[in-house]
């Protein structure tokens, strides 16, 4: 039997990270995450975890494995059969996002054992009314970039981030959301009205790969939608949405 590291005291990141999850995961109110206790025996269900990597200012990887995902179904208020991962990259955004500026790779299920086994991983049991639904494992990655006041030059760190000019990433405006359960989302049909948490003449808003940059105005522009930018927002305002 497969069994994971001894594990450590988190450190504040890493409970922040896995207190971000749990906030977003749906039907939180009866979940809570205690540090794992070491040896674990590994869950079956860890061939089917849900995996992402993020790489920013902390780089980490991350698993969440569940014992089962009935509760997913409903907690989102459908009896149907959901994919957890159509229903989970909101909570592993959020708590990605505690880490620092950065981005959310693909969410992915794979095999988390090595995640399990690595000693650099932190485990956190998942509970919900004192029985474990499953486990949140987050590794923190070491940095490569070098601090200030190292000997690598500002034209040389310059040079490097030049490298990704050419590298496209997504933009998106978003003028309002809201929140459906799947019971409504299903049943709707052409002509029906969604209401957004957006009154008339607000700004806005405009992501890159899912993060919160700026606000604007939609305007048009040869016959097309186009947003005119308002505002930019400063490092400390940027989140994920």
């Amino acid at each position: 039997m497969t069994t994971a590291n001894t594990t450590t005291i988190p450190s504040a990141l890493e409970q922040s990270a896995v207190d971000a999850l749990i906030l977003h995961m749906p039907g939180t109110a009866a979940l809570h995450a205690a540090p794992s206790s070491a040896p674990l025996p590994l869950p079956a269900a860890a061939a089917g975890a849900i995996l992402a990597s993020y790489v920013g200012e902390t780089s980490a990887d991350l698993a969440l494995v569940l014992l089962d995902t009935a509760f997913l179904a409903k907690a989102s208020g459908t009896k149907t059969r959901v994919k957890p991962t159509d229903v989970i990259v909101p909570a592993l955004q959020a708590s990605a996002s505690v880490l620092g500026v950065g981005v959310l790779s693909d969410v992915v299920e794979a095999d988390s054992a090595p995640l399990f086994a690595d000693p650099e991983s932190q485990i956190f049991e998942l509970l919900s009314d004192g029985e474990a639904v499953g486990w949140y494992v987050v590794r923190l990655r070491s940095q490569t970039v070098p601090a200030i006041g190292s000997n690598v030059s500002a034209e040389s760190i310059e040079g490097r981030l030049s490298r990704l000019n050419e590298v496209e990433m997504t933009l998106t405006v978003e003028i309002g959301r809201t929140r459906m359960p799947i019971r409504e989302v299903l049943a709707l049909e052409i002509g029906a009205v969604i209401e957004l948490d957006r009154a008339v003449g607000a700004p806005a808003d405009i992501l890159l790969n899912g993060r919160l940059i700026a606000h604007g105005e939609v305007v048009v522009v040869d016959q097309e939608f186009a947003v005119r930018v308002t505002r930019i927002l400063d490092s400390a305002e940027i989140t994920v949405r």
